[in-house]
């Protein structure tokens, strides 16, 4: 499979770390997207996620334009936008006008995932199920808005109308690799956390794909948690705070990104965990040199057209430099 030229990008949760503020967490994003775009990444995405002390990147549209507005040729969108917690006008309307603020440069993913717990989900729209189990016809709602035949109709997202603002199919299953191939749209498969399915997923988007408008060919992202350092002891060290995200996650006791300490034997036998183990399968954690040579034999085995590289650290200054490191190695793979 192919190694070369292969787009990288960046997920980003807004993680809140402890000791930290929100307006520092946002300030974080725009650093974040401004060094990505010196790095020469390709895309710069926000999850949606709520009712978590740890995660910032809540109001996803509203952070989506504070880092457009503070970049110039990144791309910056969703990864995504958790499609049934939210009317298909309104999102249309809201991209819609992103596009326009900041023209081929804003990204749409779409997921069906709540993005929360049970009880948020019902809070954020009471049908949240019903919207989930139509998410292919909410996404052609979406379609129809962004077009400019809707101008006729009754109902219509007038400023999205014509806007090229490209949509992506984002998946942890096999659901929505069906589905992507079926619409003909690029699909990302979160693999930095649902590792399970990511070999099957692949397999079916590119079988089945069909080509559209939009896309000729099959476009695959596929994430992974990377993180790196100039030793690989000094990368073990930064981890921890990802396996203490995780433990919480695992736990119930979610809390803000603690502080990375030294990678004792707890830590060890934590990531020898099967849960934990399978979960961080796809985690690329060491020196450049280490990772280099990881994220080369993935990108063999997997054929990803674009990998988008989730990096939990707990200070700025050592994300953005893991970030750099990555982005290198990228080059030196692509060259």
């Amino acid at each position: 499979m192919k190694t070369e030229n292969t787009a990288y990008s960046i997920l980003d949760l807004a993680l809140v770390s402890k000791d930290h503020t929100l307006k520092e967490t946002f300030n974080n994003v725009l650093a974040l997207a401004q060094n990505a775009e010196t790095f020469g990444y390709t895309r710069y995405w926000l999850a949606e996620h709520h009712n978590s002390t740890n995660i910032g990147s809540i109001a996803t549209s509203i952070l989506i334009g504070y880092a457009a507005q503070g970049t110039k040729t990144l791309r910056i969108g969703s990864g995504g936008i958790m499609l049934p917690n939210h009317s298909p006008l309104i999102v249309a309307e809201q991209f819609g006008t992103l596009g326009s603020l900041y023209p081929n440069r804003i990204d749409l993913g779409l997921g069906r995932a709540p993005g929360t717990d049970r009880e948020t989900a019902q809070a954020i729209r009471s049908d949240f199920m019903e919207a989930a189990q139509s998410f292919p016809n909410e996404i052609e709602k979406i379609q129809t808005y962004f077009s400019v035949e809707n101008e006729h109709a009754k109902v219509r997202a007038t400023v999205a109308e014509g806007v090229d603002v490209p949509l992506y199919i984002l998946g942890s299953s096999t659901d929505s690799a069906h589905l992507a191939a079926k619409k003909g749209l690029p699909y990302a498969f979160a693999s930095h956390f649902a590792t399970t399915h990511l070999w099957d997923a692949l397999a079916i988007y590119r079988k089945e794909f069909k080509p559209s408008d939009v896309l000729q060919k099959p476009y695959t992202i596929v994430g992974v948690n990377i993180i790196i350092a100039d030793t690989d002891e000094e990368a073990a060290n930064l981890s921890t705070s990802l396996i203490r995200m995780i433990v919480g996650l695992f736990t119930g006791k979610r809390d803000f990104v603690q502080p990375p300490t030294a990678m004792t034997e707890y830590y060890k036998e934590i990531l020898q965990n099967p849960q934990v183990h399978q979960m961080l399968k796809y985690s690329f954690i060491g020196s450049k040199a280490t990772v280099k040579a990881q994220v080369k034999e993935f990108l063999e085995q997997t054929g990803a057209d674009e990998l988008i590289a989730v990096t939990n650290i707990y200070g700025i200054k050592d994300r953005i430099r893991s970030y750099e490191l990555f982005a290198e190695i990228m080059k030196e793979l692509n060259s």
